[in-house]
């Protein structure tokens, strides 16, 4: 069996009236990510860590923000298309650990409903997606509420 790991991390600004979404759900929020896509800052960083790990490069190589088709995409759309990559070159998700860092909203009241969309999309098993949250203890550009930050190793693994 060939394992490999993979990490990866994402900022996007917040900025009023956008929606705001994470983790392929819309979190009701005053402020949203700011982004070409939908600015889905925990699935950026997932598929940058599963493109890594199977040494395919990263999200912007493969939908690059100068690029028309992705503008506003649902970006789980995108993390699809990272896992039909994933899979041609035979690989399967062993899991997934990731950190959210955000003052507010409050991430803990969404997080089995994004185990259960971001399971769905990439055809595993929510008990494989651990997603947690944290604040910066109103440190820098996170802790004055102007952006998200997300983190994510990820283990795959080829037969």
């Amino acid at each position: 069996m060939k394992i490999r790991t993979g990490f990866g991390y994402d900022v996007h600004q917040l900025q009023e009236g956008l929606p705001f979404w994470l983790g392929g759900i819309q979190v009701p929020h005053t402020h949203g990510a700011l982004g070409h896509s939908d600015a889905d800052v925990l699935i950026h960083v997932i598929c940058d860590a599963l493109l890594g790990a199977a040494n395919l490069r990263d999200i912007g190589f493969h939908f690059p923000d100068t690029d028309p088709q992705y503008k506003g995409i649902d970006s789980k759309r995108l993390l699809s298309e990272v896992m039909r990559l994933l899979r041609a070159k035979g690989y399967e998700v062993g899991n997934i650990d990731s950190t959210i860092c955000l003052e507010q909203p409050k991430v803990n009241p969404h997080i089995a409903e994004m185990q259960r969309v971001l399971a769905a999309v990439m055809g595993i098993a929510e008990e494989d997606i651990s997603i947690k949250a944290t604040t910066t203890e109103k440190l820098g550009f996170v802790g004055r509420q102007e952006g998200v930050a997300a983190y994510a190793a990820v283990l795959i693994q080829r037969s």
